[in-house]
């Protein structure tokens, strides 16, 4: 095999994902730990001199203790080389994480042991169901009060309708935590306090036979154990392999990320269930990363201004197949032409390291001269497939927005049209007004806050937002449709996307149907292309 291929063979790309405050940020830390990225982790939230999140690199990120956006992040462990696509918790961020879980090739989805699955977890479930990407199930915060863990599991299975399989299993929970019994080891692995998680301490082995079991975890703790044991023997899936990589079984594990208890456990049994890059689907067929040598890549991601000093534009790619070399010339399937590929780096969150080489499963930035959109695919390949493309969500929220100081126009449009094309907003503007206002849509609320904010301490530029009464848009499906014949209802609007493609935007879903029925023909669409 060759040193491409075996490379690739290393490679495992995931995301985690969760409800927010179910620990996400802290597990993502913790294995940072493990892979010798960071010395102490740093927390989320606490006094303003602590230490942010290593994944919150945006000022908001960090004034608010959220995540917004997805971060990216590569160690190195035990002779596998580890990419992590850490996304926002938040739902109004969730387009975001939408994009993101198209990069990765299975997913972590986090637990909080008192409250059992959340709305948000559903919600990005449903994401990975779509795609049948491997999840796994990592229950934290054991080291609190939990519920009772048979409710935990059956909460997933019922919630989320897939089946489960601990693969350990905890010993108490809340100050009664002492560690996690290992199923198929017959092991218990009783942890020492880490003070707070902050280095890794050590982990103390013993059999569930051996008598000092008794000793170190009370009578009490094991009879409550075996019969717990004996119980989750009888009920519960077995392991199969291959129900996992299908993403219809879901392997379940017990710890506490703040405490380090269960992490370690829970990556090493991770990256033994975890296949190398998976093949994607293009417009020519499926691309396996073992059988196909050219390079080849798409964009998930565009972020503006991670660094402040040089107001620069990087655009994220998976890499699908092949060797990617710093500066390669590539083709642009969507552009129609080759592109060099400069300053290619890999993320710790905000700090970056240029790199001379990547390789399929690897995710990487690339300096975005303003050339690329999200779901572009680069290739080396001479046959120029295209990958699937990413849909474009539609908004549930619309606000007009106007700026303070009309002398600023052109920072304004700069850095309204640079945010859109994040993917984080969407912009549109009135249909043949002749006005130049600006109409912007976002999945969640919040994403005004964080436009308001960007434009203020990005472009130097303040708006104004007024709220509008939409909740439904549709794409016009058939563009041969004249615009200014369809017959809508009263609470109907025209608008026009960046692409100048014709929307339509109404306050109540009847209108839709009403619509529809009083122009023959015409085909709307919930989905943008993009």
């Amino acid at each position: 095999m060759s040193d491409i291929k075996n490379e690739i063979k290393k490679r495992r790309t995931f995301a985690i994902i969760s409800h927010p405050d179910a620990g996400k940020t802290t597990l993502t830390e913790k294995f940072l730990l493990y892979g010798g990225v960071i010395n102490t982790a740093g927390s989320v939230k606490g006094k303003a001199t602590a230490k942010h999140a290593v994944s919150d690199w945006m000022e908001i990120e960090k004034e608010r203790g959220i995540s917004v956006t997805s971060s990216v992040l590569q160690f190195n462990y035990d002779g596998y080389c580890i990419n992590i696509l850490d996304t926002p918790g938040h739902q109004d961020f969730s387009e975001d994480t939408y994009r993101t879980l198209m990069a990765a090739d299975s997913a972590v989805m986090v637990i909080d042991a008192s409250k059992g699955v959340e709305a948000q977890t559903r919600k990005l479930f449903k994401v990975c169901a779509m795609r049948h990407i491997p999840v796994f199930t990592f229950i934290n915060k054991m080291d609190r009060d939990a519920k009772d863990t048979f409710d935990l599991l059956d909460d997933i299975e019922k919630e989320l309708g897939i089946p489960t399989c601990p693969v350990n299993w905890p010993i108490g929970s809340g100050k009664a935590f002492k560690g996690v019994y290992d199923r198929k080891q017959r092991e218990v692995d009783l942890f020492s306090d880490t003070r707070k998680g902050t280095s890794m301490g050590d982990v103390k082995k013993v059999s569930i036979d051996d008598p000092e079991v008794d000793g170190l975890i009370g009578t009490e703790a094991k009879g409550v154990l075996e019969d717990e044991i004996e119980l989750l023997d009888g009920a519960s899936a077995e392991f199969d392999q291959d129900l996992v990589d299908k993403g219809e079984l879901s392997p379940v594990f017990f710890g506490s990320a703040l405490t380090n208890f269960g992490v370690e456990t829970f990556l090493q049994h991770f990256l033994s269930m975890t296949t190398s890059p998976l093949p994607r689907m293009s417009d020519h067929g499926e691309i396996d990363p073992m059988t196909e040598d050219d390079f080849s890549a798409f964009v998930f991601k565009i972020q503006a201004n991670m660094n402040k000093a040089h107001r620069d534009r990087i655009a994220f790619m998976r890499i699908c197949s092949g060797e990617f070399d710093a500066g390669m010339t590539v083709w642009h399937v969507q552009g129609q032409k080759e592109v060099r590929l400069s300053q290619p780096q890999q993320m710790m969150a905000s700090e970056r390291k240029i790199i001379d080489r990547a390789y399929g499963g690897d995710i990487i930035g690339v300096f975005d001269p303003g050339i690329f959109s999200i779901g572009d695919t680069l290739t080396t390949s001479k046959d120029k497939f295209a990958y699937e493309g990413i849909p474009t969500f539609a908004p549930e929220h619309f606000a007009r927005v106007r700026q303070v100081d009309t002398m600023k126009r052109k920072q304004f449009v700069k850095g309204i049209n640079q945010i859109a094309q994040e993917g984080a907003i969407q912009i549109f503007q009135e249909y043949n007004t002749g006005m130049e206002e600006i109409i912007v849509g976002v999945v969640g609320v919040l994403q005004f806050d964080v436009l308001k904010y960007r434009l203020k301490n990005e472009y130097n530029v303040e708006i104004i937002l007024e709220n509008l009464p939409y909740e439904h848009i549709r794409w016009i499906e058939n563009t041969e449709i004249d615009l200014d014949h369809i017959s809508g209802t009263s609470d109907m609007k025209k608008i026009k996307d960046l692409k100048d493609r014709p929307l339509l935007l109404f306050i109540h879903e009847w209108s839709i149907r009403m619509t529809l029925e009083r122009n023959e023909g015409l085909v709307l669409s919930e989905f943008g292309r993009s």
